[in-house]
């Protein structure tokens, strides 16, 4: 068996043991419940499908739950080995740096999947099977799952690019919380603000491009715009209208978001003296 799939099973064994990725889990999958039954609640008086509903709700959860999550799941990922002195224990064994690290990072994420997939497939099964669906509907949800799994990776990859930059997993966590300030909650106010200050100055259509540098934009706007019932519930129709962006580039674009940090992370982790 491949020296990366030994690490990633280990990683998802340890995680599957530790009380707080169960415990997020569970907090995924009741906050995804309650948002989905709550949510789908006054649809049938609308015409609007309750899936469609659901997935708007859980598209907002994820932005905010999934990256800190990750983020926090992963910090430490290698400096916490090193200030265990575990690292070059591990490094003794008939593995390269490469493995050791794409190994982390692939269990981690699986974790993730683990905990999306059980926390919000409930969730949409219970409103997709119990109050009917469309097909539409449903490939929007499978859209939300594959892309959490995506925006988890991203994170998970910034993290591990954290982990690698700096000597103490004091750093690296309050690193990790910046960084989820910065992406989830900075980032968007800072547009806004420029889009009000520079008002008939600057062209809006440049922001829909400005916001493929932040991860969690990404995602909102290739779950938000990606289908006609989702689209126009959101209220994101209008921007959907004026967006020359395709939902191939926004996946292309989250695919960056996980590839890109992950290679900076491995070119360090090469040079990095133990």
């Amino acid at each position: 068996m491949s020296p990366i799939l030994v690490i990633a099973g280990k990683e998802v064994a340890d995680g599957l043991r530790n009380r707080w990725i169960v415990g997020a889990t569970l907090v995924l999958a009741m906050l995804a419940c309650a948002l989905a039954l709550l949510g789908s609640a006054p649809t049938g008086s609308l015409g609007v499908k309750p899936l469609a509903v659901t997935v708007v709700s859980l598209a907002s959860l994820t932005i905010f739950l999934v990256p800190l999550i990750a983020l926090l799941l992963s910090y430490d990922t290698i400096v916490g080995e090193i200030e265990r002195g575990t690292m070059l224990l591990l490094l003794t064994y008939p593995i390269t740096r490469t493995d050791l690290l794409l190994g982390k990072v692939l269990g981690h994420c699986c974790i993730l999947a683990i905990a999306t997939v059980v926390g919000y497939g409930g969730a949409g099964l219970a409103v997709g099977l119990g109050q009917g669906s469309d097909p539409q509907s449903w490939a929007a949800f499978g859209l939300l799952l594959v892309t959490s799994v995506m925006l988890g990776g991203a994170f998970v990859a910034l993290a591990t690019l954290i982990s690698l930059a700096v000597r103490e997993r004091g750093t690296a966590a309050g690193l990790a919380v910046a960084l989820w300030l910065v992406f989830v909650v900075v980032f968007d106010l800072v547009l806004l603000g420029l889009l009000v200050a520079g008002q008939g100055v600057v062209d809006p259509k440049l922001f829909s491009w400005l916001l493929l540098a932040n991860p969690a934009d990404v995602f909102r706007l290739a779950n938000l715009t990606g289908f006609d019932n989702v689209r126009l519930f959101s209220g994101m129709a209008g921007l959907a209208a004026d967006m020359r962006i395709s939902s191939g580039t926004l996946l292309a674009a989250l695919a960056a978001w996980m590839i890109v940090p992950l290679a900076a992370a491995l070119i360090l982790f090469r040079r990095r003296e133990l």
